[in-house]
């Protein structure tokens, strides 16, 4: 399965109680239709809880805004509250992560990486060194 939104808050780390990593954050899901009756268009709003247990690397990429496309599955979890009330939610366990644009308003100039040529001779024997 896969979703397409945008990061609701800054993505966390968490650790279990067995020592295991994970990245949890929140997509919203914005969507449009219309009515049979109207021309207006109706706005929605899908909230989806994640978790990311791959790698904790990514978590400062997950920021406030930005556009993510995840793939997973979704899992459920039961609980007993501590009223006694026997509740669930849905977690989508995500898979892998795509990142598709900086969040709006912030725009952060990419880093500059300077550019290194090497000597044209050099060139020649990396390419006279080719297997194929």
């Amino acid at each position: 399965m896969e979703i397409i939104g945008r990061i609701t808050a800054d993505a966390t780390v968490n650790e279990t109680k067995a020592g295991k990593k994970v990245v949890n954050f929140s997509i919203a899901i914005n969507d449009t239709y219309k009515t049979k009756d109207s021309s207006e268009v109706q706005k929605i709003v899908t909230y989806v809880n994640c978790a990311y247990w791959i790698n904790t690397g990514i978590a400062p990429y997950l920021t406030k805004g930005s556009l993510v496309e995840c793939a997973g599955r979704i899992g459920v979890n039961a609980y007993t509250s501590k009223e006694g009330e026997v509740k669930a939610s849905l977690t989508f366990h995500v898979n892998s992560i795509k990142l598709h644009g900086k969040p709006n308003g912030r725009n952060t100039p990419a880093p500059v990486v300077p550019m290194t040529t090497a000597p044209v001779s050099a060139v020649a024997e990396a390419a006279d060194d080719l297997p194929f």
